[in-house]
């Protein structure tokens, strides 16, 4: 077994994780308050591009959890980054919200309808057949396309709501053009939030609750990866995927001695 260096920096996913429909998951507020205390850089991450780090941060206080807005990395900042190096001072026709809309404008993005250089998809509560018609027209008419997320589906209290990556495959099956996907699994959205905290993957470790997205991503970035069964992934699950975490534990509570 590789030696690995000792781990001085943490990602976490938010979602099944640290909380759960709302709900805070028991030991996520000392693994949040191990983490401050100990000064060590550390990102919460979310594929959910609906709100900005700010929004986020206000929520997670709303439940115990002291997370600043600084230590928040979401797919809608890692898309804005990914275009800002890519293509800087581009424009772009968006479906999302102000988490995506936010990110863009502070990358000197110029968010039109006429003629972009991209059409960005996010996460939205209120997908429009007119927007995702005039996303189709841009598309077959040269814009290129980009999605924050694959995720399929997303949780509500209610059951699963539709997500980006299902809102993506409408618009591929209309135009022939699969989008550039930022966000997990993609080890892209772990590299730009290492570097944001002045991290390396071989000294930091990702902690999630499923496996093809959230340790998928830290695997392939290089980090050590810990499972926790708070979420989408249950014991019996870990065997069905050709690659493995570093280590399966029952929740974050497990984690704070690590810290």
């Amino acid at each position: 077994m590789t030696h690995r260096k000792p781990i001085a920096s943490w990602l976490t996913d938010m979602d099944g994780v640290l909380m759960h429909e709302g709900v805070p998951v028991p030991g996520a507020d000392a693994f949040v308050k191990r983490l401050r205390e100990s000064e060590r850089p550390f990102l919460v991450l979310t594929n959910n591009s609906i709100y900005t780090p700010r929004d986020l941060s206000a929520r997670l206080s709303r439940i115990g959890l002291d997370v600043p807005a600084s230590n928040i990395w979401t797919s809608a900042l890692a898309t804005a980054r990914f275009l800002e190096d890519q293509h800087p001072g581009g424009t772009a026709y968006v479906i999302g919200e102000a988490g995506l809309t936010t990110a863009l404008h502070d990358a000197g993005y110029i968010l039109t309808d006429v003629d972009p250089d991209f059409v960005i998809l996010g996460e939205t509560r209120t997908y429009s057949f007119e927007a995702l018609t005039k996303a189709i027209r841009l598309i077959n008419k040269g814009a290129r396309f980009i999605a924050t997320n694959p995720d399929s589906t997303g949780p509500s209290p209610e059951g699963d709501l539709p997500a980006t990556g299902s809102v993506a495959a409408l618009i591929t099956k209309a135009t022939g053009k699969e989008p550039y996907f930022v966000g997990k699994p993609n080890p892209l959205m772990m590299r730009t939030g290492l570097n944001t905290i002045g991290a390396h993957s071989e000294s930091s470790a990702m902690i999630g609750d499923r496996m093809d997205t959230d340790v998928l991503a830290g695997l392939e970035a290089g980090m050590e990866t810990f499972l926790v069964l708070t979420g989408l992934t249950g014991p019996g699950d870990v065997e069905r995927y050709p690659f493995r975490p570093t280590r399966v534990v029952e929740s974050i509570a497990d984690l704070v001695e690590l810290v």
